[in-house]
């Protein structure tokens, strides 16, 4: 879980955030794009840096708060984009496969498909 700097909201925030973990940052960043209303969100590895139950939480929010907005995922954790409307697979740096995850899932020895399976 994330965890709380000593003194609350009177704590000491040093330059850059240095002071927070990576996993923090991250989610001021998301808060920050929610406040902001942004139209689009792009979320480079964004849950790289959290504990699988943090992503979870984040990923609810991220369904529910950005709904109504784009939103792109760019992750090496597969859970992480499950519940992607569409989901681009990349291998080599070209397009291997482009779908919904489900269906990209049904692909019997797709890249994606594998990657579950392996992630499992």
């Amino acid at each position: 879980m994330v965890k709380v700097l000593p003194g609350g909201l009177d704590a000491v925030v040093t330059e850059g955030g240095e002071n927070f973990s990576v996993g923090q940052r991250q989610l001021f960043c998301l808060a920050r794009a929610f406040v902001r209303k942004s139209s689009i969100l792009i979320m480079d590895e964004a849950t790289a840096s959290i504990d699988m139950a943090t992503e979870n939480i984040l990923q609810k929010v991220v369904m529910t708060s950005f709904a109504d907005r784009t939103v792109v995922t760019i992750a090496h954790r597969v859970s992480s984009i499950l519940d992607a409307h569409l989901v681009l697979v990349l291998s080599d740096g070209v397009v291997a496969e482009y779908d919904s995850a489900a269906n990209l899932l049904l692909k019997e020895g797709g890249v994606f498909a594998t990657l579950v399976k392996s992630n499992k």
